[in-house]
């Protein structure tokens, strides 16, 4: 038990996800309480939003978990998609029950406006849930930094790692969500429209609907198999046509399997004259010439004989290629290279 959680805090996405779960399960006791204390829609909603936070984290954690397992006969590949999968349950989560909920509560409060009390007490609370809020979303953004070769930030929001990404956008937007609500709240005290605390959770209803699109859309790239980045294919195709064996590469193919880990197929043109001057070099047919002379039994026996070391050399040199390539792009795991 102690070995596989060591396995798991060394996941991409382990560290952000579990201060997250732990944040967030705080975070929306005190909501409850704030609601229960006040009344406020917007406080209702900003519960709902930590509470649907809390159970999607939970899944997040599911995910991490299973996709560490060792691959199988029935999964050769493993099961590191399945971070993509759980995390595609988590966002579907967010849109129904963080957006759906703060929607229609914030449109019957609307409808039907309910007494709202606001005292300090609200504002410790979303005084403290700011401050928790703020560091998971420090932390889970430090974490997507260090796990990213990329220094731009459009460019990790991009290519990150899913898991971390979730925590950055349901924090991000969590800490929004805790200014509007203030806002909403203060503009209800000054203005004594209680509307505004109405308004205030559709807003947040909204951007929960949105980070949820966001995410959606992310990990469906990865479940639909998603390729590696442009920079590594690059690095490994001139890294094979480097070689002098391969004369070039006609097709290439790639995975993402996982967070930092790839499969890659590619179809290649194979130089044969590269081969023979290996074979010239390391003086393979010399014994053989010698044998041979003019004798034909010995020729055809020959011919044999070169047939299949002609096969064992390629598949030497293939071996030795696919080891160059995984020493340079350690996240490809996989190599297949196809002759054409």
């Amino acid at each position: 038990m102690e070995n596989h959680l060591t396995d798991l805090r060394k996941i991409s996405g382990f560290l952000p996800v579990l201060l997250a779960l732990l944040g967030n399960g705080f975070i929306t006791a005190l909501k409850f309480a704030g609601f229960l204390v006040s009344g406020s829609s917007v406080i209702f909603s900003e519960a709902i939003h930590s509470f649907a936070d809390t159970a999607n984290q939970a899944l997040l954690m599911i995910g991490l978990k299973r996709s560490v397992k060792k691959p199988s006969e029935d999964f050769i590949y493993g099961h590191g998609r399945e971070r993509f999968l759980w995390a595609l349950i988590s966002a579907c989560g967010i849109f129904f029950l963080g957006a759906g909920v703060n929607v229609y509560r914030g449109v019957e409060a609307l409808i039907h406006p309910e007494k709202v009390t606001i005292g300090p007490l609200i504002f410790v609370i979303l005084a403290v849930v700011l401050i928790i809020e703020s560091f998971t979303l420090l932390i889970a953004w430090r974490e997507l930094k260090r796990k990213s070769a990329a220094a731009d930030i459009f460019k990790i929001l991009k290519e990150g790692d899913p898991l971390s990404l979730a925590v950055v956008y349901e924090d991000g937007a969590a800490v929004l969500g805790v200014l509007i609500a203030a806002s909403s709240i203060i503009a209800a005290l000054l203005t004594g429209r209680l509307y505004w605390d109405a308004v205030g959770s559709i807003i947040i209803g909204v951007l929960l609907g949105i980070v949820a699109v966001v995410l959606i859309n992310k990990n469906r790239e990865y479940l639909i198999v998603k390729s590696i980045p442009d920079e590594l294919k690059e690095k490994i195709v001139e890294i094979m046509e480097g070689d002098p064996a391969i004369e070039k590469v006609l097709d290439f193919k790639s995975a993402v399997l996982d967070i930092g880990s790839y499969r890659v197929k590619c179809e290649i043109e194979f130089n044969g004259p590269a081969l023979m001057k290996e074979i010239r070099k390391n003086k393979i047919l010399k014994n053989e010439y010698k044998i041979i002379q003019n004798d034909y039994d010995e020729f055809v026996k020959f011919c044999v004989d070169y047939a299949d070391l002609i096969p064992r050399l390629m598949g030497k040199r293939i071996d030795e290629i696919e080891k160059k390539i995984k020493e340079a792009v350690p996240g490809v795991r996989h190599v297949d290279i196809e002759i054409n």
